[in-house]
């Protein structure tokens, strides 16, 4: 089982956030997550906090609601920037994403 198997399999809390220095603005996250991503008036995909409030900060994290989970993944596999990396909060390790292992 690959590491991303095995983080979905067991139901792991994962948290997703955008490289803005890589961003494209292309909206394809947008498109494919609505709930967690979002263009901002800079053009580029920030993620949202669960109360839909965007988060602007550099390496800001947002959790990834499991009902998405396959929706974020396809978000960080269709970006043309490869900037849209998924990892486990337990030990920060990148299991979606231009740094997945």
């Amino acid at each position: 089982m690959t590491v991303q198997q095995d983080a979905a399999a067991a139901g792991e809390a994962l948290e997703v956030w955008i490289d803005q220095d890589l961003c494209t603005g292309d909206g394809i996250c947008v498109q494919y997550a609505p709930e967690v991503f979002e263009l901002d008036i800079d053009g580029l995909a920030y993620v949202k906090s669960p109360q839909d409030e965007l988060l602007q900060e550099a390496g800001a994290t947002t959790p990834v609601p499991l009902p998405l989970l396959t929706d974020v993944v396809d978000s960080a596999k269709e970006c043309p920037g490869e900037c849209i990396h998924v990892r486990r909060v337990s030990d920060r390790v990148e299991v979606y994403g231009p740094d997945a292992e």
